[in-house]
């Protein structure tokens, strides 16, 4: 039984509505002149935010028990002795004496001056504290096959099932360093009726009491849950992953049990798609290369798909994997010298029916098209679809998504750098349908995927920055069931089709230390659903910076 923690770390601390920066120390009305104030290990690692306690004038800094809280590496007194300390201040207001290092061990005397001259002195200390978290963050009854869903604001956990369940052991994953009574994972237990289970917080004092039930919980009629955005992971691919080099991990093929990230010439790395736990390697074989396992994706049923570079390799190549396990299949060999597999996406399954999509690199707005259907390729050779409506076409950073996976005369979209903007074309003419405003040259559209959920259509697309300034590393889940809000700029924040958007360039290669640009302008974005409709998942990755995955829902709480 793994166990997880909500951690009071800047950088996964958001919940609800997607990437927010962490809550003001102190409401900016309150003309306090000091807003926050963080502090790190002096090797500048972990991020944890202040607040003034009640009735007060001191600023308390709660440390986690455990760093980082997944381990059991203890924060010792010592630790604490040399923290960088940093303030966010209104304008024209200065702390005395200047911030910089602290031992948050003693009381720390600091002076705050206003815009007026007005003067205010605060004591800072910092805490060891023992988690209070005591969540069930996953429940799963794997004889069974069931997944449980979990409301939250109820404490109860509905097995969507049918007839009688058999006893069975759980696997769940609880808050970092909790406990449960009964442990479902040590005792077997009846779900056919109501069963309690208790979780106990690191704290020993704070209690949560979940109720797990045979039942079908209630959804909205549409789309997801407002506020039910929540970061499972945020993992930096260098420090946390382990992936040395850079610039070459551009692709990202989502399961459903697992995140595959491509590193081209190396074997691909396998992560659990709810933790983002490093689990195993991908053995490619000699489809390994800097120009063979160039980019690679997954299909709805987890197939795994990687392409080459072509013609830099040779002839376009595209490979399939049944799981991580498996050793790859030549599926695809087509030699006519175009420049493509820079990005491949898929619609549907390979095991049934598909679209499969190839931008054709530099020859204007045309892309390549194979189809699948039954579980059979139609042909070795695509068609060449070409379209129209964009300014101009592409070069190398341009994806393509089907809305269907049998239709080829459904609507696409199409993110592409060339143009700045984001297109939603007309499937039966191939002309742009509608598209959102141009966006500055230096940023890059780079992927886009789509999928529906509860009754709604959605999609996601990021953007990249590829220099050291600017913030343009951004991801965006627009609803897409109508085209009536595809409209306005993303740049500005004013297209009403956005439902939610990630904070700009805190994932990317700027977000992590030391910097290293993302010199080749990549990333990547996928979504997935739960099998049983309740979840729907958005994973995205930038070169040099994060991979991370979101939860939403659809659950009428």
């Amino acid at each position: 039984m793994k166990n997880n923690l909500i951690i009071a770390i800047a950088f996964i601390s958001t919940f609800l509505s997607g990437c927010q920066t962490p809550d003001e120390l102190m409401p900016s009305v309150s003309r306090e002149g000091i807003n926050s104030i963080t502090a790190k290990f002096a090797d500048g690692t972990g991020e944890f935010i202040g607040y003034i306690s009640d009735d007060s004038n001191e600023i308390i800094i709660p440390v986690p028990y455990f760093f980082p809280e997944s381990s059991d590496n203890q924060v010792t007194e010592s630790m604490l002795s040399n923290m960088r300390v940093k303030a966010n201040l209104d304008d024209n207001v200065t702390v005395t004496p200047a911030l910089l290092y602290m031992d948050l061990n003693q009381d720390n005397i600091i002076t705050v001056t206003d815009q007026l001259k007005a003067k205010k002195q605060y004591v800072v200390r910092g805490e060891i504290r023992k988690s209070s978290a005591c969540f069930i963050e996953e429940f799963k009854l794997p004889s069974l096959g069931l997944t449980g869903v979990i409301n939250e604001t109820t404490k109860t956990i509905s097995l969507v099932a049918v007839g009688e369940l058999e006893p069975a052991l759980a696997e769940v994953t609880l808050s970092y360093h909790a406990t449960i009574s009964p442990d479902p994972s040590a005792v077997i237990l009846d779900f056919n009726q109501d069963v309690e289970l208790t979780v106990t917080a690191f704290d020993g004092v704070s209690k949560s009491v979940y109720t797990v039930k045979k039942e079908i919980p209630s959804k909205l009629p549409y789309g997801i849950r407002s506020g039910s955005a929540k970061l499972m992971f945020a993992k930096k691919l260098k420090a946390d992953l382990g992936i040395a080099v850079d610039n070459l991990t551009g692709g990202m093929a989502v399961t459903g049990d697992y995140v595959v990230l491509n590193t081209r010439g190396e074997n691909s790395i396998y992560l659990n798609a709810k933790t983002g736990a490093k689990l195993g390697e991908v053995e490619l074989g000699s489809v390994k290369g800097s120009l063979v396992n160039f980019y690679n994706t997954a299909d709805q049923d987890g197939n795994i798909l990687i392409s080459n570079l072509a013609p830099n390799a040779g002839s376009f190549k595209l490979w399939k994997l049944a799981s991580v396990t498996s050793t790859p299949e030549l599926m695809i060999e087509w030699n006519e010298g175009y420049a493509l597999g820079r990005k491949i996406s898929v619609s549907g399954s390979i095991d049934d029916n598909a679209i499969i999509t190839a931008p054709i690199l530099a020859t204007g707005q045309k892309f390549a098209r194979w189809t699948v259907t039954g579980g059979v390729l139609t042909s070795q050779t695509p068609e060449i679809v070409t379209m129209s409506g964009l300014a101009k076409g592409w070069t190398t950073n341009c994806d393509i998504i089907y809305t269907s996976a049998t239709d080829v005369n459904s609507d696409y979209y199409v993110a592409s750098y060339s143009d700045n903007t984001f297109a939603w074309v007309n499937g039966n003419t191939n002309a742009v349908r509608k598209s959102l405003d141009a966006i500055s040259a230096n940023y890059i559209p780079n992927a886009v995927d789509y999928i529906g959920f509860n009754n709604a259509k959605y999609v996601t697309l990021n953007w990249v920055n590829s220099f050291t300034w600017g913030a343009a590393d951004a991801v965006w889940l627009l609803d897409v069931s109508s085209d009536a809000n595809f409209a306005g700029n993303l740049e500005t924040r004013t297209c009403s089709a956005v439902v939610w958007e990630c904070d700009r360039d805190k994932y990317g290669a700027k977000g992590v230390t030391p910097l290293v640009a993302n010199g080749n302008g990549t990333g990547d974005v996928a979504l997935r659903v739960s099998d049983d409709g309740f979840y729907l998942y958005l994973y995205f990755m930038f070169t040099n910076g994060y991979v991370v995955g979101y939860q939403f829902d659809c659950i009428d709480m």
